[in-house]
């Protein structure tokens, strides 16, 4: 008996000529689909919008007063204004996305919330994306410069680290503690063998070759979208279904679409990363953990943690998967700042919400900024 063939459906109208194709689906389509037809169309067109975004702007009204080559100074207090406080830097995440992230937009912002906490100095380090000229700069080269900006500052500050740029604030704190006055590492993992993260497991089942190919790969930069796109493997489910999906159910709903677009602005903008600064970040910190060790060596001397002696606020997120709340909260096992003076917080929801999310702006961090004015003492 022979198969019979497939029913092929041949298109009543000929459809050769790209430019005329919309017309002739909607003939094809009949009047009676044509609203899921153009409910499809948009969906298309905004996919490939957040697929490719512009580059992430700054909400706040800022400027540059500082440009080094690892990163610029922003400042977003008003210019020519006289200070009663000392300057409090945020040290922004350098961790393959942008520093914008403090700033994220407005009614979302770190800086804003701090500013209407009643601090009165707020910088952030923009971090720029690596070169080739950069692939050598290491984790002194970024230390050095932090230390050019507090000298410019006047010499003291009140440092925030934020992620990745909580460790380096840890760094630089111990390494200068006579130039820290108050320090707060929110999401920053201190202690990396706590804990049982997957970015813990990770860190330890990865061969460095696997990480110093890749840096080849990027003739010695590790790029930002070779990192972007390791990281969406790690959950394909939602990088490459579920938001799609919902995209498309969501494609009448305009306050989405904007929200979309603007985490999408930031999130898929990656910066590169310097090799020998990433490389010497996934063996030195995340490997071997010789920050909390007290074996680091940063700008000629062994760091000890132990140096820290300031006041110290530790927050963490409950459903935090890339930095636990225990690589943060075991920070107070090395410090040498008194209990008394160390503020350990766990807010609820997950990594990237602990610096824009609008729940943990609005109920945790206008105390930590009364902290930090407090110089510390303030445990509201």
């Amino acid at each position: 008996m022979t198969t019979p063939a497939p029913l092929i459906h041949k298109p009543i109208h000929e459809h050769s000529v790209p430019l005329f194709w919309p017309m002739a689906a909607g003939i094809e389509l009949g009047i009676s689909a044509m609203k899921q037809f153009q409910h499809n169309l948009s969906f298309i067109a905004e996919a490939e919008k957040i697929d490719t975004p512009h580059s992430p702007e700054w909400a706040t009204s800022n400027r540059i007063v500082l440009e080094l080559e690892t990163m610029r100074l922003r400042d977003f207090s008003a210019a020519n204004r006289p200070f009663t406080q000392p300057p409090v830097l945020i040290d922004a995440p350098f961790a393959g996305h942008s520093s914008t992230i403090a700033d994220y937009k407005i009614g979302q912002s770190l800086v804003e919330t701090l500013l209407a906490s009643g601090l009165e100095h707020v910088l952030v380090t923009d971090w720029k994306s690596a070169t080739p000229a950069m692939k050598n700069f290491d984790i002194d080269k970024y230390l050095a410069e932090i230390n050019v900006v507090v000298d410019d500052l006047g010499g003291l500050v009140d440092l925030i680290g934020l992620c990745q740029g909580g460790w380096m604030s840890a760094m630089y704190a111990a390494r200068f503690p006579h130039k820290v006055r108050t320090l707060v590492l929110a999401g920053a993992p201190i202690d990396t063998d706590a804990g049982d993260g997957p970015i813990k497991k990770l860190a330890h089942t990865l061969p460095m070759a696997v990480y110093e190919e890749m840096v080849r790969a990027g003739g010695g930069v590790m790029l930002g979208k070779t990192m972007l796109a390791g990281w969406k493997s790690m959950n394909p489910q939602a990088q490459y279904m579920s938001k799609y999906l919902e995209l498309y159910q969501h494609i009448e709903d305009k306050n989405y679409i904007k929200r979309t677009e603007q985490f999408e602005r930031w999130y898929e903008s990656p910066i590169d990363l310097p090799g020998a600064y990433y490389l010497q970040t996934i063996r030195q910190i995340f490997k071997e953990n010789r920050l909390a060790k007290g074996e680091f060596i940063a700008l000629g001397e062994r760091l000890s943690l132990k140096n820290i002696v300031c006041p110290v606020y530790l927050l963490a997120g409950s459903d935090d998967d890339i930095t636990t709340s225990e690589q943060v909260f075991d920070a107070e096992k090395y410090l040498g700042t008194p209990p008394e003076h160390i503020v350990k917080t766990l807010a609820s929801g997950g990594h990237i919400g602990l610096f824009m999310g609008a729940k943990t702006l609005t109920e945790y961090w206008p105390a930590i900024g009364r902290w930090v004015r407090s110089g510390g003492i303030s445990r509201d």
